[in-house]
């Protein structure tokens, strides 16, 4: 099916507004200023019970990482915890780009919602972002009973590039010994450094995220690595002994491929795996829900997945 006509819309205008990442911004800082000046939309945020900011230690021999914590008014006691990693191509977006989208996953999911600041390229290339992100696992491990959650139940979740760090998260933590994960949420994610998919040439221009935007990540991220490492590229790993996995992806999305291909390969492994394709939608469209209806249902599905491990876990 084609963009629905509210799809078109948003993706008209946010094309419009977006820097042209890959072909005429070519500097990481220079795109995170043009994004910056942009004038934010003026929009009460979601209630939430609390939220605060706190530093966390890093991976040995690296600074803090920053992370924001919110907890719903809501929930069954002690609440799953969903340790969250915000996309953005591993370059851009921040915990303020989604504190809307976390503090909607708080609410619907009745979750405790720590979204990590994890270093950003190409300041800070592969594996550093990934290795912030398994820290935090660790650190809110660690600390499930202190910030009042429930330990049996950690979720972790992340959209575009940040669902490329949630799903290595799962890979070092089977590899690593711990923590345990009781599902993974993986958000339209961007896996395979290859970029050469049918959905990259189908969809490489015209729905908002460009072929060349993910090219330009990719490139930022990596430097001169190959990306064959399965920490870089989940679809090289061996996928056996992994957490339950709940795969969204849009149907005008240069990553939709390589996230269905990973729900696949995850079943052929033996990992329980729900591959979602939203149809006439684009990359990012998740964090529309105000707009789209197709947005609200698609959150709604993914937070009930949070809800049902906690149910599983207590039972």
């Amino acid at each position: 099916m084609p963009l629905t006509p509210q799809a078109r819309a948003i993706v008209e205008a946010a094309g419009a507004a977006f820097p042209k990442l890959g072909t005429e911004v070519l500097d990481a800082a220079e795109a995170r200023r043009l994004l910056a000046a942009r004038p934010a939309p003026v929009i009460d945020p979601i209630p939430v019970a609390e939220v605060w900011d706190r530093l966390i230690p890093g991976p040995p021999g690296t600074p803090e990482i920053r992370v924001r914590v919110y907890r719903p008014a809501a929930a069954v006691q002690p609440p799953p915890i969903v340790i969250f990693c915000h996309g953005g191509g591993f370059v851009i977006c921040s915990l303020d780009s989604h504190d809307r989208f976390c503090r909607a996953m708080a609410v619907g999911a009745e979750a405790i919602v720590v979204s990590v600041d994890y270093r950003q390229a190409p300041e800070h290339r592969f594996p550093a972002a990934a290795e912030d992100a398994y820290a935090a696992l660790r650190w809110v491990a660690d600390h499930a009973e202190s910030l009042g959650g429930d330990p049996a139940c950690l979720v972790v979740a992340g959209d575009s590039a940040g669902g490329n760090l949630a799903a290595v998260t799962t890979l070092m933590a089977r590899d690593r010994g711990g923590p345990e994960i009781a599902r993974q949420l993986l958000l339209y994610p961007m896996l395979d450094p290859a970029c050469a998919t049918a959905s990259y040439r189908d969809n490489a221009d015209g729905y908002f995220t460009t072929a060349a935007h993910l090219r330009w990540y990719w490139r930022q991220y990596l430097g001169s690595h190959d990306g064959a490492d399965p920490y870089a590229n989940p679809l090289t790993a061996d996928l056996a002994g992994l957490p339950p996995a709940h795969i969204v992806t849009a149907e005008f999305d240069p990553l939709r491929d390589e996230g269905e291909d990973y729900g696949q390969r995850l079943r052929r492994a033996g990992v329980p795996a729900a591959i979602h394709r939203c149809d006439g939608m684009f990359h990012g469209f998740l964090s529309m829900a105000d707009d789209l209806p197709e947005a609200v249902r698609a959150n709604t599905a993914t937070y009930e997945v949070v809800r049902a491990a906690h149910a599983e876990r207590r039972s």
